[in-house]
């Protein structure tokens, strides 16, 4: 029996207008979908614990069965481990952004344009994040380049407890009230006034302004943590398992917890990602690699949400129904038993550009037997995987660590 997560993130989504009044996930074409969702397990989970801000991190490390309450400490850490980046137990990582705000002189009075700083190039940040090393790098405190506008401060013998604000929750905000706040708060300020003073006029912003594209002409700070110690996956599943994705942070929890990173060429963590290679490389690990589970994290939905961009997202749900139609063809063609789990992290709401904590929607599939507890049809509709069969089906797990585990559960 061979397993496997189907993680969209922050697929889930609320009623939008454009949509006919219908979510992403019942806009989308998901014919492969659609035909699991009758014989398969619906329902709620919650991935974000109370008390804690419900970013990927959490919600991925929650999904991947790692209760948040016992191994999080911070997101920063985690992406810093998959860049390859030795940390000593007294370092304090924080996540660098490459963004785009306004050209008001006052810092404090700018605006969040772009979180992402127009999805740049990781040709063109290593550029930049090179020349932020440059003017203000020390002993105490390393630039590290990551992937587009996703990098690295490594703070020496640092501190941890800011209160520091992920770019991504005040998109089109003015930043004035979303400032560092705490012991180095003065620090990371300076670092990002000082940034926006060498970005913006670093030849590659000059270039991408030339261009019509958006400068990436300040870095943010923010995600601050330590190194955290995640038990070994196969030790505690009894699952050797791999993971696929294009982004540093899943990427790192996966190292951390010793499971095996399956590359895929032409991966890009946005809607215009390799999504068949993904799901190629997943069935190839499962089917022809020694590996009994994959977890296949596909960004794209997040990044749409976070831009507010619904047209993309629904295209990219289709697109990782697509991923699932090639799963089960290839386990199909092998005589490969399996079981599936499909779900998001967390939900990206289109209409406010950011994560909520909500409980998502997941799908349980077996192909071995139905795992059904709902109505092949429900108040007249047949059922799909949707938030709002999810809530109808009465079915509600209140620890998100606990998914995976009924995934496990699943046997011939």
């Amino acid at each position: 029996m061979k397993y496997i997560v189907v993680l969209g993130d922050g697929m889930a989504d609320r009623k939008i207008a454009g949509l006919g009044n219908k979510t992403c996930l019942e806009a989308a074409a998901t014919p492969t979908i659609d035909k699991l969702a009758p014989v398969s397990e619906i329902g709620l989970c919650k991935t974000v614990p109370e008390g804690f801000k419900p970013g990927s991190d959490v919600a991925n490390m929650s999904v991947l069965g790692f209760a948040p309450q016992k191994y999080y400490t911070g997101r920063s850490p985690l992406e810093a481990v998959s860049m390859g980046i030795k940390l000593a137990p007294t370092d304090v990582t924080v996540r660098c952004n490459l963004v785009t705000l306004s050209d008001e002189t006052d810092y404090a009075q700018k605006t969040m344009l772009d979180y992402s700083a127009g999805e740049i190039s990781t040709g063109e940040a290593e550029q930049l994040i090179t020349a932020v090393q440059q003017e203000l790098g020390s002993e105490s405190f390393a630039f590290y380049c990551g992937i587009s506008y996703r990098h690295c401060l490594v703070v020496k013998n640092g501190a941890v407890g800011h209160e520091l604000t992920p770019p991504h929750d005040i998109s089109d905000k003015k930043i004035t009230a979303h400032l560092p706040k705490g012991e180095n708060a003065e620090i990371y300020l300076d670092f990002m006034r000082k940034s926006y003073d060498i970005l913006s006029k670093h030849p590659v912003n000059l270039n991408r302004v030339r261009q019509g594209k958006k400068p990436a002409n300040s870095i943010w700070l923010w995600g601050e943590g330590t190194k955290p110690a995640l038990e070994n996956f196969e030790k505690l599943r009894g699952k050797k398992g791999g993971v696929i994705s294009a982004v540093d942070l899943v990427k790192g929890i996966g190292m951390l917890a010793g499971l095996k990173i399956l590359e895929v060429d032409k991966i890009t963590g946005n809607y215009d990602t390799n999504f068949q290679g993904k799901a190629n490389a997943a069935a190839d690990a499962l089917l022809n690699g020694g590996l009994d589970f994959v977890y296949i994290h596909m960004e794209a939905p997040d990044e749409c949400g976070h831009h507010g961009d619904y047209a993309h997202k629904v295209y990219s749900i289709e697109k990782i129904d697509g991923v699932i139609k090639t799963l089960i063809q290839r386990f199909e063609s092998a005589g490969e038993q399996f079981a599936m789990l499909v779900c998001p992290d967390h939900p990206t709401p289109c209409a406010i550009k950011t994560h909520t904590s909500d409980a998502v929607p997941y799908l349980l599939y077996s192909s071995v037997k139905s795992l059904s507890s709902l109505q092949s049809e429900t108040a007249g509709q047949r059922v799909r995987y949707t938030e709002y069969f999810a809530e109808q089906s009465g079915n509600y797990l209140p620890e998100g660590h606990k998914l995976i585990e009924k995934l496990f559960e699943i046997e011939l």
